[in-house]
């Protein structure tokens, strides 16, 4: 799915280099249709782009799979695999890091981990940084980065107080990421709390992602005194990031101290660089903007034992332009 570029806004938003236009990717044709020798198709195509991670028991990727051992559905139809790749290609990435008085203690140690994540990642990723706590804060020299000094120092620009507008800061960060120039998305959050001070709702956040065609990895990083004192917002903390991640492909980390995270990011990051692409022409044409369900099944040969495999769990279909 392709959509338009949105402009990432906060009260206290740094200002922002422009970014140049946008070459869309070579395309399949939709069935039935040939492209010009040369030509690219335009971004208006309906093509539904999946990616997609591949499991065996252990939570090893699975490399050797084939387009003819996937099936995808929408909406319980099968659909027909138009594109099938599995390459390691290019994400842009947002680090998406919680800033509010109770992180104090853990940003060194989050930071490093996050680091980590970049240095792990493709060389050609883009990335941003976005700070929050009441607000949240773009931190990156430019829209976009690849210079890791640059994320370096937009990581350390630490002022730990305040509130969690965590809501605010996913969907802005989600905005922010549809004016990259990769086609692959991914956020990477870390919290050690729920929200406390967003002016839009969880219902929000989840509809922002399932719009978004990106992937949302969490991390939830929680003191020893709430889980020992304050279980309740800890559940509810774990609860919210496991379904925003979930709704987009990705997966909630909680782990038990601050050691774990940077092995959380590196773990991340290889997966990132070993998915399978599969993209589709929905068999529903309709333009009428409502949720569409997803699921990806495989068929493994013998020997691979039993197959896990993730990807978003829909998306929302384009609205018809008036007059169309």
């Amino acid at each position: 799915m392709v959509f338009s570029a949105l402009v990432f806004t906060a009260p206290s938003a740094r200002a922002q280099n422009p970014i140049p236009p946008i070459t869309p990717p070579a395309l399949p044709p939709p069935p039935g249709q040939q492209a010009p020798q040369g030509a690219r198709l335009k971004t208006s195509v309906d093509l539904v782009v999946l990616h997609v991670t591949a499991t065996d028991s252990r939570g090893e990727f699975v490399p050797d799979l084939n387009k003819g051992e996937f099936q995808v559905f929408e909406d319980k139809i099968l659909q027909n695999i138009s594109m099938f790749s599995r390459d390691d290609i290019p994400v842009t990435m947002g680090l998406v890091i919680d800033n509010s008085g109770s992180m104090r203690e853990k940003r060194a140690q989050v930071n490093a981990a996050a680091l980590t994540f970049v240095k792990t990642s493709n060389p050609q990723d883009e990335a941003f940084v976005v700070n929050f706590n009441d607000e949240y804060y773009l931190d990156t020299e430019g829209d976009f980065t690849s210079d890791q000094r640059n994320l370096e120092d937009a990581l350390a620009r630490i002022d730990t107080r305040g509130s969690t507008a965590l809501y605010d800061a996913v969907i802005g960060s989600l905005a922010h990421l549809k004016k990259g120039h990769k086609d692959k998305r991914v956020l990477l959050l870390v919290t050690d709390g729920d929200d406390d001070a967003s002016r839009k709702t969880f219902e929000d956040a989840i509809k922002a992602a399932e719009e978004s065609n990106a992937t949302i990895y969490a991390i939830g990083v929680y003191s020893e005194d709430d889980l020992k004192h304050d279980k309740r917002m800890v559940r509810r903390s774990q609860k919210i990031l496991t379904e925003l991640a979930e709704a987009t492909g990705g997966l909630a980390y909680f782990p038990e101290n601050l050691d774990d995270v940077t092995p959380i990011c590196e773990k991340v990051a290889h997966e990132i660089r070993n998915q399978y692409t599969l993209g589709y022409y929905p068999t529903n044409t309709a333009k009428d903007g409502t949720f569409r369900s997803v699921q990806v099944r495989v068929f493994p040969p013998g020997g691979h034992g039993k197959v896990l495999v993730r990807t978003r769990t829909g998306y929302y279909a384009p609205r018809a332009a008036a007059g169309d």
